[in-house]
């Protein structure tokens, strides 16, 4: 936790002496020309198909799409300009509003699809291993591709569903891409994973034993995009014009699965046959806050956050 910890609070010290992104970044009567750090992962497709069918051009915005590794390197970009939008998991944006970080949400980024056994995302074991479900989990070791974030709230909501001790269970950091080696030789009881890595771990002979996601929050709103409240107080038509097209791409992008797989071979390496049978995130327009609100008094029960955070000053 302290690593992800003192980036944030690191990222609000960087505030000082950043140019202020909130700013007309274009000569009047041409497009704002927009940043937005986003990851390289099936859940952010909607932001590339609006982009290809002119959501954004349409509302005056010529939009940049810079991947980063994750949101512990996209929330300090925001926040210092160097990125006007954002994307990242919902506990890596309630740990920055617990710091007083200066972020806003603006819309909606993926959600589970709320289906047990048929999301995006899953706790799996061994085809071997004694483990049955989740309350087995007590003392084992569980992978997770970043420490004291949603994977080991969302784990934990699942002991605590199957009636296990959610406190008991312990985490290592694993890359998704190194998860499922570490499972079959044994270094890790159990792994938690995301699309396409899902899809490998199943291939490999990996038994799902949970779909945390769904466990934790019906609905959950798993990431969101936001800004830094700098640019949405400054330019607020230039938000509500990026929510607008944003909430356009989710809607499109709902609709659409089949366009959702061809365009994930435009920005990721994932395999034609690979996207052909992986398990999409839903892409609502609106945030489920109550799935939010969840969340946060998961994290707050797990200690991760020492006070509810504030979800009027985060949400829109």
């Amino acid at each position: 936790m302290r690593r992800v910890l003192v980036t944030l609070v690191a990222a609000a010290t960087m505030l000082a002496g950043a140019a202020c992104g909130a700013e007309k970044a274009t000569s009047p009567g041409q497009p704002d020309k927009v940043n937005v750090g986003v990851i390289a992962i099936a859940d952010v497709a909607p932001v590339y198909l609006g982009k290809d069918k002119g959501f954004f051009s349409s509302r005056d915005i010529d939009l940049t799409l810079t991947t980063a590794q994750g949101g512990a390197a996209i929330i300090p970009a925001v926040v210092s300009g160097d990125y006007q939008f954002g994307f990242s998991n919902t506990i890596s944006l309630l740990l920055g509003q617990s710091k007083n970080l200066p972020l806003k949400v603006v819309c909606n980024g993926n959600s589970s699809t709320g289906v047990d056994g048929q999301d995006f995302a899953g706790l799996f074991v061994r085809a071997d291993s004694p483990i049955r479900s989740p309350k087995d989990l007590a003392g084992k070791t569980v992978a997770a591709n970043t420490l004291n974030n949603i994977v080991d709230t969302t784990v934990r909501a699942s002991v605590r569903k199957d009636g296990g001790d959610a406190s008991a269970v312990k985490f290592v950091e694993l890359p998704f891409p190194d998860q499922g080696p570490a499972l079959q030789s044994g270094r890790v009881d159990a792994i938690f994973v995301v699309e396409p890595f899902q899809q490998a771990a199943l291939t490999a002979g990996a038994r799902k034993i949970a779909s945390s996601y769904v466990d934790a929050a019906p609905g959950l709103t798993v990431a969101m995009y936001f800004t830094s409240t700098q640019l949405a107080s400054q330019n607020p038509d230039l938000v509500k014009r990026f929510s607008e097209a944003m909430k356009e791409s989710l809607a499109y992008a709902d609709s659409h699965p089949d366009e959702v797989r061809t365009a994930l071979g435009g920005y990721t390496k994932i395999a034609p046959e690979v996207r052909a049978t992986m398990i999409l995130p839903k892409w609502p327009a609106e945030i489920n806050r109550d799935s939010v609100q969840a969340l946060a008094d998961l994290a707050v029960t797990d200690g991760l956050l020492t006070t509810k955070p504030d979800l009027d000053k985060l949400l829109p």
